[in-house]
């Protein structure tokens, strides 16, 4: 439902003047009486709304204009009593050219006091739903009062483990810079040390290199020492190689030879069998015959002298 508008300062002046002649004092009221008969709290009330601030200012304004000076003013003593009487008659014809209106307000105050009670009843329900969502809130709260608590003594704890990982974090940097010492001394003595290594490195470099020069002339001078014996070696190889040759051809002549005087003396050893057994059958008849009549002259056999081949064997070289 949607809220009420505010109310203007004349509708406010309006309702204020209803409400005093609703009141039905014959005088122009007092300033006590104008605060009994319109408050702050009732004057909202017929309204429906309303800033308590705001009406507060504006009533003390109307009660200004209102009592003090014009109310007030009527009353004084020394004014005749004719002026007083038109004036209270003038009052009277204004309160009553203010009654239309006063009902005007008054209709428009009911309506307006129906929609603040809508309002009021959908206010109650939101302050119901408040109301809940309130304890709901009220419910997280204490949960996160547990949780806060939680939180804090883990805090705590965090807070000591922090100040131990301080001190243990102010321990390792002292032995951090201690390490720090002793690395930049070992770089130095490192520089010192490789400075050193290098130039002996240098001078090693230099040795041997010129010991890698002198390898080389002497490794270049066997290579040429071993390239002239293998020159050598390879002709005398070769002369052995023509030496191989003659022999084996010396051998295959020792061979031919050999062969011929075993055929020579195959054949003189089947003449000598031949030639014996012609002997011994010469010899069978002389003794079936008698003895010859000339005795002292026998005969001898032909003795085999060895021919010259078979007496001359060459032994192979």
């Amino acid at each position: 439902m949607p809220r009420p508008a505010a109310a203007t300062r004349d509708d406010i002046r309006a309702t204020v003047l209803a409400m005093l002649a609703e009141a039905g004092d014959p005088e122009p009221p007092s300033g006590a009486r104008f605060r009994q008969v319109v408050s702050v709290r009732k004057l909202r009330a017929r309204l429906g709304a309303g800033d308590p601030t705001t009406l507060s200012r504006i009533l003390n304004d109307i009660e200004t204009e209102v009592v003090r000076a014009g109310m007030t003013e009527v009353a004084i003593p020394e004014l005749p009593d004719e002026i007083a009487t038109h004036m209270r008659a003038l009052w009277q014809a204004a309160v009553a050219v203010q009654l239309d209106d006063v009902m005007r307000l008054r209709a428009d105050a009911a309506q307006q006091a129906e929609a603040s009670a809508a309002a009021r009843h959908e206010a109650d329900l939101r302050t119901e739903m408040l109301r809940v969502e309130l304890a709901e809130l009220r419910a997280q709260l204490g949960m996160r009062d547990t949780e806060l608590a939680t939180l804090r003594a883990d805090y705590r704890s965090l807070t000591e483990r922090t100040e131990a990982y301080r001190t243990a974090a102010a321990d390792l940097q002292g032995q951090l810079n201690a390490a720090q010492l002793a690395l930049t001394d070992m770089k130095e003595a490192h520089a010192s040390e490789f400075a050193a290594v290098h130039t002996r490195y240098e001078g090693l470099s230099r040795q041997l290199l010129q010991e890698t020069e002198h390898q080389r002339h002497a490794l270049q001078t066997e290579r040429e020492r071993l390239t002239e014996q293998v020159a050598e070696k390879q002709e005398r190889v070769a002369a052995l190689e023509g030496l191989r040759d003659r022999l084996l051809a010396d051998l295959a002549a020792e061979r031919d030879a050999h062969l011929r005087a075993a055929a020579e003396v195959a054949a003189l050893t089947t003449l000598v069998a031949e030639q014996r057994a012609l002997l011994a059958t010469v010899d069978g008849r002389a003794h079936t015959a008698g003895p010859s009549p000339h005795p002292s002259h026998h005969r001898k056999p032909a003795s085999t002298s060895p021919t010259p081949t078979t007496t001359r064997r060459r032994r192979p070289k």
